[in-house]
């Protein structure tokens, strides 16, 4: 779902900036009074999991499309919704400019449809009203607990991607591209990423089932000491097996992601290579729109973007998807343990100052 400049007016692009940026000022303003040891090396893996996680593209079967992990459903379930989003902010910023995935021009927009929803919608609407409710107290506490995140899992993620992908029809519709009628638009974004959304819960599911299994306290709103589950492994353990798994994932499982288009690609050009429809039917030279903002934007990802579309500068080697998820996602770890330092260098330095007072 990155959108790419050319679906952006820059009065929308900017717009979309205000909103994310504003929503982050939020969310690191609340985290600057949280203190959590647990949360900083569990924020570094977890943010490389989930961007490991976006380099594998799954097929959506009879489509000519396929879909992949957003994740900030996945995040705001292990570190909360303002942490999580942060998370995300750092894994869609590195991808815009290092590896030329999403329109720097619109970095906001793309912020706000696969981030703010699946961390505080997602979160305060769906996670936290079933992980605190009485469904399933029929069945052990245990099992009740289990499927109470399996369900939040998969109606976070489903209900995440609807907005998201509602959110790209009224931005390109407010951006003025005629090309992109609304009613049409809409009956193509919104079931392909309903199906996408399924998979990415099922998918959320599992990872939160291994950690509720395996460290209970790690999710939000789940109070290990009445979930009836005592802890099967060390925190380190814990975090190694999911490093792993991101390692294995992006430097490893991403060379057999799909070569279909994601959802919104599907939708603006189909893919009548492979014998499915044209959809829209635009044309991926020429579509959308064009301004100074977005020129200049796209000259500056060409200067910062290393590995582009994760792989190495004019070559089809293997090779340059796996050193990008490896390098990706250790990168994407490296910020998200700075933030976390700085946010508890600043809260000591406040406390000191206090102290002195």
């Amino acid at each position: 779902m990155h959108m790419a400049d050319a679906l952006l007016a820059p009065a929308v692009a900017a717009t979309m900036y205000v909103c994310s940026g504003t929503a982050a000022g939020i969310s690191a303003h609340k985290l600057r009074k949280e203190e959590n040891p647990q949360k900083l090396p569990t924020m570094a893996v977890t943010a490389a999991l989930v961007f490991a996680g976006q380099m594998i593209n799954y097929t959506i079967p009879g489509t000519g499309s396929s879909g992949h992990l957003c994740g900030g459903m996945l995040l705001s379930a292990l570190l909360g919704p303002q942490a999580g989003f942060l998370s995300m902010i750092v894994i869609l910023t590195i991808q815009c400019l290092f590896f030329a995935d999403g329109g720097l021009l619109a970095l906001g927009a793309n912020v706000w449809n696969m981030a703010f929803y699946g961390c505080f919608v997602g979160y305060y609407l769906i996670w936290r009203p079933i992980l605190r409710s009485g469904l399933f107290a029929c069945a052990e506490e245990k099992t009740g607990q289990r499927a109470r995140v399996i369900l939040a899992s998969i109606l976070g993620s489903v209900v995440s991607l609807q907005l998201g992908a509602f959110s790209v029809v009224l931005e390109t519709g407010l951006s003025g591209i005629t090309e992109l009628p609304f009613g049409a638009f809409v009956l193509l974004m919104q079931p392909i990423h309903l199906a996408i959304g399924l998979i990415e819960g099922l998918i959320t599911a599992a990872v939160l089932v291994f950690v509720y299994e395996s460290r209970p306290e790690l999710l939000q709103d789940v109070d290990a000491s009445d979930s009836g589950v005592s802890a099967k492994r060390s925190l380190r353990a814990t975090l190694v097996i999911l490093a792993v798994v991101a390692a294995v994932v992006g430097g490893g499982l991403s060379l057999a992601a799909s070569s279909n288009p994601d959802g919104l690609e599907w939708a603006l050009f189909g893919n009548t290579e492979a014998g499915y429809s044209e959809n829209m039917g635009l044309d991926e030279e020429t579509f959308g729109l064009s301004s100074s903002a977005s020129e200049t934007a796209g000259a500056i990802q060409e200067v910062t973007s290393v590995l582009p579309d994760y792989a190495f500068p004019d070559s089809e080697s293997p090779a340059g998807t796996t050193v990008s998820g490896l390098v990706g996602s250790a990168m994407v770890a490296g910020v998200a343990l700075l933030i976390c330092a700085a946010g508890g260098f600043f809260r000591k330095r406040r406390a000191n100052s206090a102290q002195e007072q």
